[in-house]
């Protein structure tokens, strides 16, 4: 969980395994498109950063955070090591943001426990806008790189058990 005090993209880059021969899928939902475009990018350049060639992420974008279920369990068909969802549901004036958050956390949640490609949760869920700008890329550092991040080490956990 991010709190006022950590950076989102701060990490021991020496505790990260080698990502050069895993496959990556990389869910993106087009509703609040520049922050979801800001998550990918902090996820794409870690992974790159970390030895994936750009030739094994795949992306697929889907039109809102709630069909990034849909989306990742379609991606994890495709022969890849790890799925990164990525998403952004912003506090607005009706329940409709609990019950998205909630169907989402809930749908990736069962990906992860009945198939074997693991599913990350990158999926922002901020009161505001602000708080979103600040968590994919802003002060707070970028949730996709936090993502990637621990994409990589399932991908490696999955690999070795």
């Amino acid at each position: 969980m991010a709190t006022v005090n950590k950076n989102l993209s701060d990490y021991d880059k020496t505790t990260i395994p080698n990502a050069s021969k895993f496959r990556f899928g990389i869910v993106v939902s087009e509703w609040n498109h520049t922050i979801t475009e800001g998550l990918y990018k902090g996820a794409y350049d870690t992974l790159i950063a970390h030895g994936v060639l750009p030739n094994n992420i795949i992306r697929w974008d889907v039109p809102g955070s709630f069909e990034l279920i849909y989306g990742s369990k379609k991606m994890q068909e495709q022969m890849v090591n790890a799925v990164i969802a990525i998403g952004s549901v912003i506090q607005g004036e009706t329940k409709h943001f609990d019950f998205v958050c909630e169907a989402v956390s809930q749908g990736i949640k069962d990906l992860n426990v009945t198939r074997e490609t693991p599913v990350i949760f990158c999926v922002l869920t901020d009161n505001n806008m602000q708080q979103a700008i600040e968590r994919s890329g802003g002060k707070h550092g970028n949730k996709g790189t936090e993502a990637a991040v621990a994409a990589i080490k399932m991908a490696e956990l999955r690999k070795n058990s």
